[in-house]
């Protein structure tokens, strides 16, 4: 049987529990689809690792099925002219120049055991600041303002250089390679790129700015890796990647079923997904839930810094003479991942689709209200500290009550940065675009509306991270005309349509569960208070 010839862009996408590569047409329909779920490994509470080889040999098979699967619907696996790759962000790797090996596994974005490295470095700034070539030596309030300005982050557990640090400190083998200029870092989209451009054999050791971003090593104005900040922790710049832009043409596969294809596009998932709802204007917003829940909200051109605990972060930078697009960030560390805990670690549910049944089964929580601080609190409360909390339990509860207050938690958490982006941005949010597993839930969506106060958007087809990395190849070649600069270009991707969920609960109640909801915060608040001797001494 001869094969059909078409044109069509893949997308690897991979998340924190899973890789999938999504084969598109112009249209953004899937032709193909293959995933699998990879290892996750906790060696001690509140720690979480990658086996970064393991990672990408899941990677390149899902490559491979996917092609199999376009074969045995018809088409030739040359039909798929780019693909895109988009990923988990903040979660660090650390590999060998000489022998392309990861050195030890991979820490992963939400592992919180660098609390006590924060405190060390918090420290530090306020005590010596930041110094460095034609900056004046700030520290205290001024060392904090100069980290927000060059980097447009806190110091927090969430981001690549706090663990980057710890590996250093605490693996023989990283350290060796540091000192001897064998050390090579990235974060994920940097080793997946490496690995399929040939690894150890002439494999591109980049980076991607919206990944970069994360680090807070990149100064976000300039979209350079910021000298000032290298030496803050104390690294070489021998294990930097060079920067790229999130559109391009980086280099070819060098192996397996799309061996000679370029790679045209690398975005961090949160900004993939941006991409993917086609969030282009200024105040255009969308959450995706996956693992975690992340808000970002379209600047524009303009960096805009956040005074109620978002981060400033690049959107996405089209081509390498691109100006770059801004965005505000909230992120929350638990989404779907309290949903996973209901049901491997509690047993309350057989599967992820029964939270909504359960949920539904009950008009309230009877008082309960769940604070998902598994790893602290990110955005907009920023407290490592913080601590799982389930509060307002009576004889009355039940599983129901529980699962209720879950998917509460995840609608009062969006509600919190919502309202901070409102006061960043001084206008009113009408409308949120959702993507992600959490969102085939549609009780979960009623929820969500009810406890915002806002319309949720939800579209048919809701692979908007995949997407976003496919239009991102796609524009690079020029495939199907698509041009991530003039919008009008993709105005007939994903035009399946949506569905619409607006609040249904009135203000009055609305109101009183968002201050029960801001009781427990605090009681969760500072739980988990870091010991006095950082790793550091």
């Amino acid at each position: 049987m001869s094969l059909k010839q078409g044109e069509f862009v893949g997308s690897l996408d991979c998340g924190t529990t899973s890789t999938r590569f999504i084969i598109f047409d112009q249209y953004a329909n899937i032709v193909t689809i293959h995933q699998r779920e990879f290892p996750q490994y906790y060696p001690h509470p509140g720690w979480h690792e990658h086996d970064a080889e393991e990672m990408q040999r899941i990677c390149e098979e899902c490559i491979d099925e996917a092609c199999k699967d376009l074969e045995r619907a018809g088409w030739a696996r040359e039909s798929v002219k780019v693909i895109g790759v988009t990923n988990q962000r903040e979660t660090t790797v650390a590999w060998s120049k000489s022998t392309g090996k990861a050195l030890c596994r991979a820490i992963v974005w939400d592992d919180s055991r660098t609390k006590n490295l924060v405190s060390f470095f918090e420290q530090k700034l306020k005590n010596f600041g930041i110094d460095g070539p034609g900056t004046a030596h700030k520290s205290g309030l001024a060392g904090v303002q100069l980290l927000k300005d060059l980097t447009g982050l806190p110091i927090s557990t969430y981001f690549s250089a706090l663990k980057l640090r710890w590996m250093i400190d605490h693996h023989d083998n990283v350290r060796d390679a540091h000192d001897q200029d064998d050390l090579l870092f990235g974060t994920v989209e940097s080793w997946i790129a490496y690995n399929l451009t040939g690894g150890v054999n002439g494999g591109l050791h980049i980076c991607e700015v919206t990944n970069a971003s994360r680090t807070l090593l990149l100064n976000i104005k300039s979209l350079q890796w910021e000298s000032r900040m290298l030496k803050f922790f104390g690294f070489k710049e021998s294990i930097l990647p060079r920067l790229v832009s999130t559109s391009e043409v980086y280099g070819n596969i060098s192996r397996g079923a799309l061996k000679g294809v370029p790679i045209g596009g690398l975005v961090g998932d949160q900004q993939g997904a941006l991409i993917g709802n086609k969030c282009f204007t200024q105040g255009e917003a969308k959450c995706t839930y996956g693992t975690g829940a992340f808000l970002l909200f379209c600047t524009g051109e303009q960096i805009v810094y956040s005074q109620h605990g978002l981060l400033s972060t690049v959107a996405y930078q089209a081509g390498p003479k691109g100006r770059p697009v801004y965005a505000l960030e909230g992120a929350i560390a638990v989404a779907g991942s309290a949903v996973k805990w209901l049901r491997d670690s509690m047993g309350m549910i057989k599967s992820a689709e029964e939270i909504n049944d359960l949920a539904s089964s009950v008009p309230t929580t009877g008082g309960v209200y769940f604070v998902t601080a598994f790893s602290g609190l990110l955005a907009p409360y920023w407290d490592p500290a913080a601590t799982g909390l389930i509060v307002g339990l009576s004889s009355y509860t039940t599983p129901a009550h529980i699962c209720r207050a879950t998917l509460e938690a995840n609608a009062f958490q969006t509600r919190a940065v919502i309202d901070s982006m409102e006061l960043d941005s001084n206008s009113q949010l009408k409308q949120l675009k959702v993507d992600g597993g959490m969102t085939n839930g549609t009780f979960a969506m009623e929820i969500l509306s009810d406890i915002g106060g806002f319309d949720v958007i939800r579209p048919e087809m809701r692979e908007s991270t995949a997407l976003g990395s496919a239009l991102l190849a796609g524009s690079a070649i020029g495939l199907f005309g698509w041009d991530i600069t003039r919008p009008e270009t993709l105005a007939e991707v994903n035009t399946k349509g949506s569905f619409t969920f607006s609040p249904k609960m009135a203000a009055k109640d609305r109101t009183v569960r968002w201050k029960g909801w801001q009781r427990a915060v605090e009681r969760s608040r500072g739980w988990e208070e870091a010991d006095e001797e950082s790793d550091e001494e």
